[in-house]
């Protein structure tokens, strides 16, 4: 055979290889895929992206994979954990149309003020460490890699101590509103 006859002749083998492989495992991939998104047009693109670079690389190369479900599957994960650490970046999206602004708001100035006592003691009762990552991350705003630079500590650390603070306000925080509706209704 000649060069572009046997190109010809590969390439018609690959279109019948990657035919059956699809009709093969589709379902079988989207099902996977869906049952950890859990969301159908999340794993349909998924699902797509994966075949899609299972596919090129196997046009690369001219070797084929002895278990292409188990191939597809590891590929297909990877696209899932890449969709998520773009999202975990990003940050959650909030359409700022759909929130109303009389359920959200305090109802009154001297409410809003109470509140903000509460919330000022209750940090009070924190550690130096714990104070300082909740000023840094949820009141500025900044990145765990930033507050961890800040402060001299790994960005580990940071997530615990902003755990940590978060579940001692929390605790804090229900202890007050106990003793205020003990004191409002004895």
């Amino acid at each position: 055979m000649t060069g572009s006859k046997e190109s010809k002749a590969y390439k018609q083998d690959d279109k019948k290889f990657i035919e059956e492989i699809c009709s093969q495992t589709w379902e079988k991939l989207y099902r996977y895929v869906y049952f950890r998104v859990q969301n159908r047009q999340e794993a349909e693109d998924i699902t797509q992206e994966a075949y899609a670079k299972v596919l090129c690389r196997w046009g690369q190369k001219a070797s084929r994979p002895d278990h292409p479900m188990e191939y597809l599957k590891a590929t297909a994960l990877n696209v899932i954990r890449d969709r998520w650490r773009k999202t975990k970046r990003k940050g959650a999206e909030i359409n700022l149309e759909a929130v109303n602004p009389l359920e959200t708001a305090v109802e009154s100035p001297a409410e809003a003020a109470t509140l903000r006592v509460m919330i000022e003691d209750a940090l009070k009762k924190l550690s130096e460490d714990q104070r300082r990552v909740i000023e840094l991350r949820i009141i500025k705003g900044f990145s765990v890699s930033r507050t961890a630079g800040m402060m001299n500590k790994k960005e580990t650390t940071v997530r615990v101590i902003q755990y940590r603070a978060l579940q001692a306000l929390a605790d804090i925080l229900e202890t007050k509103d106990l003793v205020k509706e003990r004191r409002d209704n004895g």
